[in-house]
C-alpha cells in the first residue's frame, strides 16, 4: 500500500459523529497547520501493512486539526455510518496502523501573525489548530464557527477563556455570519474551510464588506 505507515495512539469523540485520529508523527514528517494529508486503509483488516489488492485499498483527504506534529498529529474525522472508511477509523484502537501521504496543501500557518479563522462543518479542525496556534505564539484569534452540532467545543471554550474570540453560528442564519466576518475582517489574516456554498459565501461576504477575497486563504472541501 502507498504511503507511510503510522499508528494510531488515541481515538477520541469530539462531537457528534466526529472524532479526533491522533496519530504518531513519523520521521521526517514536517506539517504546519492548514495542510492535509491523504490517509489509506483496508477497512476491516488487521494487517494495514500486507500486500493488499489496490482496489481494495480507500484514500480520503483530512486536513490536520493539531496545532503541532512534534509527537502526534490529529486528524478530525465526520464519521458517516453508511461511509467506507470513517466508522472503521472511529473504531480503531491504539496501535492500529494506516498509511498516510503527504503533507500536502499551500494554506498554512507560520505562527507569524493575528488570525480570523472562519468555520463550517468540518472545516473546524485545521480552524482550531491555525487559531491554538496562533495563540501559542503570542497572536490574537478570532475563529466564526458556523455548525448546529459543533465539535471541539472544549478546544473552542479553552481558546475564549485565554482570550481568543469564539463565535458559534447557528446552521443557516446567514445573516449572523455576514455581521460576524464583516466585525472581524481587519482582526488578521482571513482563513476560511469548509464545502463548497460555505466558501462561497464567505468569499462573497468578504468583498461585500469591501476586504479582498483573494487575499483570504481558503480551502474548499467540494
Amino acid at each position: 500500500m502507498e504511503g507511510t505507515p503510522v499508528a494510531v495512539d488515541a481515538v477520541r469523540e469530539v462531537g457528534s459523529e466526529t472524532v479526533a485520529l491522533e496519530l504518531e508523527t513519523p520521521d521526517g514528517f514536517d506539517a504546519l497547520p492548514g495542510q492535509f494529508v491523504l490517509l489509506r486503509a483496508v477497512p476491516g483488516v488487521d494487517d494495514q501493512q500486507a500486500d493488499h489488492d489496490e482496489d481494495d485499498v480507500v484514500a480520503r483527504h483530512y486536513t490536520l486539526s493539531s496545532a503541532s506534529v512534534e509527537d502526534t498529529f490529529e486528524l478530525t474525522v465526520g464519521v458517516d455510518p453508511d461511509g467506507d472508511l470513517s466508522p472503521w477509523l472511529a473504531a480503531l484502537e491504539p496501535g492500529a496502523v494506516v498509511h498516510v501521504e503527504g503533507p500536502f496543501g499551500e494554506i498554512t500557518y507560520e505562527q507569524d501573525r493575528d488570525i480570523v479563522a472562519i468555520a463550517g462543518g468540518p472545516g473546524v479542525g485545521p480552524a482550531v489548530s491555525i487559531a491554538e496556534a496562533a495563540h501559542d505564539a503570542g497572536h490574537d484569534a478570532v475563529v466564526v464557527y458556523q455548525d448546529d452540532e459543533p465539535a471541539h467545543v472544549d478546544r473552542l471554550e479553552t481558546l475564549e477563556d485565554a482570550g481568543a474570540t469564539v463565535l458559534f453560528i447557528d446552521e443557516g442564519d446567514e445573516e449572523r455570519l455576514h455581521e460576524a466576518i464583516e466585525d472581524h475582517l481587519e482582526d488578521g489574516q482571513l482563513y476560511a474551510f469548509g464545502f463548497h456554498d460555505f466558501v462561497t459565501f464567505v468569499a462573497e461576504t468578504i468583498d461585500d464588506a469591501g476586504g479582498d477575497s483573494d487575499e483570504a486563504l481558503i480551502e474548499n472541501f467540494g
